[in-house]
């Protein structure tokens, strides 16, 4: 069961990362922070708002799962 708040530790196992890029992430991506709050020195992370950050990550990432064919145009001799 995963619980409602998660530490930084458990955060990165759910989302099946190390803590240190966990951090890393934490420090670089402003969107990430507003999932999380601080109690103390130690970070907090809400899932609800980690489960939201995650699904607009993936949406910005999404590939298009159709194999390119190559063109004459973009074969180059």
């Amino acid at each position: 069961m995963v619980k409602e708040v998660m530490t930084l530790r458990e955060a990165s196992q759910y989302l099946g990362i190390s803590p240190d890029t966990l951090y890393k992430y934490l420090s670089e991506d402003k969107s990430l922070q507003g999932t999380a709050f601080k109690l103390g020195n130690r970070w907090r992370f809400k899932k609800d708002l980690l489960d939201r950050w995650m699904e607009k990550k993936s949406e910005k990432t999404v590939v298009d799962p159709r194999p390119r064919r190559l063109s004459k145009s973009t074969i180059k001799a």
